[in-house]
């Protein structure tokens, strides 16, 4: 088991890091939030969770190890698997689910794609008793840094489809998040590139509100 890493900072993707530790650079998937606390170049630590399969040995990223410990144990419900765990992680903060889980607020955990009712209903049975109280917090969904400048909408479709929710519903949160005067992203140019991080984050809202 691999519980952390450090190292520097070789690229930062909308849906994963690349950290080089030892001269090899470690492909680490991670939650927009946890990304966009990264920056080429500088050091970071992450705490982090392997999951192994026949075919693949894939390693997960936290900016701490309460996110690590909350991947892993949603994971224990039945039905969710670990691209699952880290869309929960991308909709809320752990201390959001904890939240979600003490108040049976089911209409939160769906906000989640790929959870439906029943799902949600099975997770406030089952993690009740193991996320722990909640302190207070929010559920706010995070956002991950810009990769590049070419291809920003296809880039920022690809993470939210790859978070799982469906490609239609992405491209209408993507539509009505940037551009007009109105909009959370504005576009002062026509021809200009958005940060992705922004729209992005105003994209997963702009989800949560309508899922």
């Amino acid at each position: 088991m691999i519980a952390s890493v450090r190292g520097r900072v070789a690229a930062v993707r909308l849906d994963s890091v690349v950290v080089e530790v030892g001269g090899v650079g470690l492909l680490v998937q991670a939650t927009p939030g946890t990304l966009a606390e990264l920056r080429p170049g500088q050091e970071a630590e992450l705490a982090t969770s392997m999951v192994v399969r026949e075919d693949s040995l894939t390693l997960f990223g936290f900016a701490g190890a309460d996110e690590r410990d909350v991947f892993e144990i949603v994971q224990t419900v039945s039905g969710i698997g670990p691209r699952l765990a880290l869309a929960m992680l991308a909709v809320h903060t752990p201390e959001g689910l904890r939240q979600a889980v003490a108040n049976q607020d089911l209409t939160a955990l769906t906000k989640v794609p790929g959870i439906g009712r029943k799902g949600a209903q099975r997770i406030v049975l089952e993690l009740t008793d193991r996320l722990g109280a909640p302190s207070g917090g929010a559920t706010a969904a995070g956002a991950a840094k810009p990769v590049a400048e070419s291809g920003w909408r296809d880039q920022v479709l690809d993470a939210l489809t790859g978070l799982g929710w469906p490609a239609k519903a992405a491209s209408d949160a993507v539509d009505k998040v940037v551009g007009g005067p109105d909009a959370a992203v504005p576009l002062h140019d026509s021809g200009a590139t958005p940060d992705m991080a922004q729209v992005l984050r105003a994209a997963l809202r702009q989800l949560g509100r309508t899922g």
